[in-house]
């Protein structure tokens, strides 16, 4: 039985830090090469007797950059909230996380601080797996040789892996996923996911008029930037039955019936009904269908959501859940 994630919004308090095997990245996705490197690291872990912990960072740094130079379009989409992260990374064996808010004290520290804080006094680690290309600390200053020194110093190795690649030598990175999901290649982002690219949440209360166009659906938050493209998609969802159910979801900003541009994702089950409201389900996306798009009126959007059904039904008996 695997031990319970720990997650911490910064450091772990005195009395529960323990010696640790780390590695440190934002794992947006946790695809097939980040699951190489926490594959690697919990090895390690268990055959040295540490705690296999992962650092990460909220916002993405890149994001927080982008918006304090106020190029917002810098920021990189997400493709997993951090619900489904801290799942993933539970399901990589990882019992440890730090989820250290990236902010301008983080961004201003030194190299040196980093290690010594951080590293160091603030999770004892042992242990340490980077990516070669590994910067760190204000201005990028710190890089692989530094933790190197530091870990002579203080008492950690520091191993690098190099990139993870495909079966066609391309390599597998959250950049490749991303850009994926943007063009709506949902084969692509399994093959690098190595599973369904999905979305979880709490089922939320919506304006019904699903209902009342007699399409019923479920709606889910969104987290912002979401990677995937908006636009019709055949799902399953799981968390409402021992099975997953056939349905079909709208991802996008509701552009025929309102205009506040935020981001949904509604999702109709094709032959069920379920009281699903604040129940935590995962939907997974299987197929494209089309781009979201804003209809003159509300007959021609209800006869655009029966063609959609109808196509995700003839896709389930093809393929099957």
């Amino acid at each position: 039985m695997k031990p319970p994630l720990r997650i911490y919004r910064h450091l772990p308090p005195t009395s529960r830090r323990t010696p640790c095997a780390l590695t440190i990245g934002n794992f947006d996705g946790v695809h097939l090469g980040h699951q190489a490197i926490l594959d690697r690291l919990r090895q390690v872990a268990r055959a040295r007797d540490l705690v296999p912990t992962v650092m990460t960072f909220e916002p993405h740094p890149r994001e927080y950059f982008a918006t304090l130079n106020r190029r917002p379009e810098l920021a990189p989409t997400r493709i997993s909230g951090l619900r489904d992260k801290m799942a993933a990374l539970a399901c990589a064996g990882i019992e440890q996380v730090v989820v250290e808010h990236f902010n301008a004290r983080l961004a201003e520290m030194s190299a040196n601080a980093f290690i010594e804080d951080l590293l160091v006094r603030g999770l004892q680690t042992r242990w340490l797996l980077v990516g070669e290309d590994f910067r760190f600390g204000r201005k990028r200053s710190g890089d692989i040789d530094l933790l190197r020194e530091a870990g002579m110093m203080h008492g950690f190795e520091v191993h690098t892996l190099a990139d993870v690649t495909d079966g066609n030598g391309h390599r597998i990175s959250s950049s490749e996923v991303r850009t994926a999901l943007a063009v709506g290649d949902l084969e692509r982002a399994r093959h690098l996911l190595g599973q369904p690219f999905h979305i979880s949440g709490h089922v939320v209360h919506g304006a019904k008029l699903g209902r009342q166009l007699g399409y019923p659906t479920m709606n889910l938050r969104v987290a912002a930037r979401c990677a995937a493209r908006s636009g019709i998609y055949v799902v399953r969802v799981l968390g409402l039955a021992d099975q997953p159910l056939a349905a079909v979801a709208s991802l996008g900003v509701r552009p025929t019936v309102e205009d506040g541009g935020r981001v949904l994702l509604e999702v109709h089950l094709l032959d069920e009904t379920v009281d699903a409201y604040g129940k935590l389900v995962r939907v997974e996306f299987l197929h494209k269908l089309r781009d979201e798009e804003k209809f003159p009126d509300l007959p021609s959007l209800t006869a655009a959501i029966a063609d959609d059904a109808r196509q995700a039904r003839a896709y389930f008996a093809v393929h099957g859940l």
